[in-house]
């Protein structure tokens, strides 16, 4: 995987984050979710490498990045610093503007990203994701059990570190098992960089990251609920999910411009359908 890809760990104000780099062209960052890392784009990347200059990325906490000691506030691992990594990256390879595309988390991070640094980010690509306030305030048993990580890695005291460190490999590959929607998709080399990166640390920093999310991250998109995504954003998601959401009239009272489609697959579109997935990206991106 990425065999034509320059990997480099690249230092920013607060951490060391972890990259793969290829291709010419305008450039385009990738980000992951979870509990995956750079590796979820093995498929995509190198078909965007031949138009594009493309940097994927693992974000604070995930993969062979850095992952720093929390706080109370959780604010080590909110949207925000997370996007501020990302940003300092580009720049120390020469990107003072780019397109960004998020799955999972990381569209959460690059959600934050295109409203804190609008004129950096050209492009908006948005993979399996609602906005996380409308997520959090229509919870219903169907969202509850499905997201059920989302109100279970927030717990405080360990206890799902605790927890999920007893049965990593397990809990893992449950996860992965009843998010897809594609046996076979994930391929083994895919999974076991998965499993490599899944050690106690990445428990910790992962929960940390959901911990923001409910509570720091709400209070950055509370103060910021007027403010709109400028740059034109493309929505892809999984027929499967957000099924009581119309998700292109969500995110129209988010963004100025957007457009989108479902697509056949479980949650993890760059591995599930990567073919359909470059077209979309290479059609909006170009």
């Amino acid at each position: 995987m990425f065999d034509k890809f320059i990997r480099q760990q690249i230092k920013t104000q607060e951490t060391i984050i972890n990259v793969v780099h290829n291709g010419s062209g305008f450039p385009v960052l990738l980000l992951h979710g979870y509990p995956q890392t750079h590796v979820c784009w093995h498929r995509v990347a190198p078909i965007l490498a031949e138009q594009f200059t493309v940097v994927c990325a693992d974000l604070r906490g995930f993969g062979d990045s850095g992952k720093p000691t929390s706080d109370s506030a959780h604010l080590t691992y909110s949207k925000r610093v997370m996007a501020q990594d990302q940003v300092e990256v580009m720049r120390v390879l020469g990107f003072g503007e780019f397109a960004v595309v998020g799955h999972d988390r990381g569209a959460r991070v690059a959600h934050r990203m295109a409203l804190d640094h609008p004129g950096t980010i050209t492009k908006l690509a948005l993979l399996d994701i609602i906005p996380t306030t409308t997520a959090f305030a229509k919870v219903d048993k169907e969202m509850a059990t499905a997201a059920f990580n989302w109100f279970f890695s927030i717990q405080p005291d360990e206890l799902p570190e605790r927890l999920i460190g007893a049965e990593r490999i397990f809990y893992l590959h449950w996860i992965l098992d009843h998010w897809r929607g594609t046996k076979g998709a994930l391929t083994a080399d895919a999974v076991a960089e998965y499993e490599r990166c899944f050690d106690t640390e990445a428990i910790r920093a992962t929960n940390e990251e959901f911990r923001a999310a409910a509570t720091i991250d709400l209070i950055h998109d509370e103060v910021d609920k007027e403010l709109k995504i400028s740059c034109p954003t493309l929505l892809l998601w999984s027929a499967d999910s957000w099924k009581e959401f119309d998700i292109l009239e969500v995110w129209k009272s988010r963004a100025e411009n957007v457009q989108g489609r479902a697509f056949n697959c479980g949650h993890f579109l760059p591995e599930e359908d990567p073919e359909q997935t470059a077209v979309e990206l290479i059609r909006f991106l170009t």
